[in-house]
């Protein structure tokens, strides 16, 4: 512990003296005031010691440990399936589907029980292996001669 003190890792110096410091019995709003941080980030070290010991001491990845999946297999088929639509179709006045607009299409037709990220909504459909850009040639439009018009002409 005295050696982390004197470490040129100003992590490990942090924690050293957190620890020490609640060590010789200093309560934790006058360590938060020595040490320049928060009160709520003394307690988590001295907790993360009590626990874990010296271990505590070095920094360790700042990874979430878990990923919530917010659409499930079946969300997630159900939303290629909305790919397939024209945002029009939900009362939308573009025919470009963008994530944000799938994002808020998925809450309102009850895909997903609360509103998702973009991030989650490209998530699943990367797990479906489908690109959401590959969705602009599903798209079509409400002009009844859309099929003739769209249909390429004699060279």
């Amino acid at each position: 512990m005295e050696a982390g003190l004197r470490s040129s890792d100003a992590f490990l110096v942090r924690r050293c003296q957190i620890v020490l410091a609640s060590e010789y019995g200093a309560g934790v709003p006058r360590v938060a005031r020595q040490v320049g941080c928060s009160e709520q980030a003394v307690r988590n070290v001295v907790h993360a010691f009590n626990t874990r010991g010296v271990a505590c001491l070095q920094r360790g990845s700042s990874r979430p440990h878990t990923t919530r999946e917010r659409l499930g297999a079946a969300g997630a088929e159900r939303l290629q399936a909305l790919w397939h639509q024209s945002p029009r179709t939900f009362g939308h006045p573009t025919s470009l589907w963008t994530l944000e607009l799938a994002a808020e299409v998925s809450l309102a037709q009850g895909l997903t029980p609360q509103r998702v990220s973009r991030e989650a909504i490209r998530t699943a459909l990367r797990r479906l292996e489908v690109s959401w850009q590959r969705a602009k040639p599903w798209i079509t439009s409400p002009d009844p001669a859309y099929a003739r018009k769209k249909k390429p002409g004699p060279a």
